[in-house]
């Protein structure tokens, strides 16, 4: 069975302003404590269209069970982040610039397990600041 996380944005919100505070939550479920090896967190983003397609890394935070043995890596974890002033989020024909918050959970046989909520930073056209996003793409990760 592969671990389930549940991932969310604590501000109820989808969109956010340059200089905003984001704060998110995570939490790991079906998986054995005794199974995680680290949990990487990041707040990124990456460019998708024509070609070669960029990434940024904003904020970035690792926890290793090795690090933290008198606790439990899968229990309720906070973090939060400013967002910065660029890139804005872009939603072009040919370009597009996408944020998300991603979770990955490195298991000690392993394997890898990638979950993503994405985010807008500034105005896109075609979208609201008060929609609420409430998903989590799992992504199949490859074993290293």
């Amino acid at each position: 069975m592969e671990p389930l996380v549940s991932l969310t944005i604590q501000n109820n919100q989808s969109v956010f302003k340059p200089g905003e505070e984001l704060n998110c939550e995570y939490q790991i479920d079906a998986i054995a404590e005794r199974r995680i090896q680290s949990i990487e967190t990041s707040v990124m983003w990456y460019s998708v269209g024509k070609g070669d397609e960029d990434l940024g890394v904003h904020f970035f935070e690792r926890r290793v069970a090795s690090d933290h043995p008198e606790s439990d890596l899968r229990e309720l974890h906070r973090f939060k982040t400013l967002c910065p002033p660029s890139p804005l989020s872009y939603e072009g024909d040919i370009l597009k610039i996408r944020w998300c918050i991603r979770v990955r959970v490195f298991q000690k046989s392993g394997k890898e397990v990638l979950f993503e909520l994405p985010f807008r930073i500034g105005a896109t056209k075609g979208h609201s600041s008060s929609e609420v996003t409430s998903s989590v793409r799992r992504i199949e990760a490859e074993k290293r």
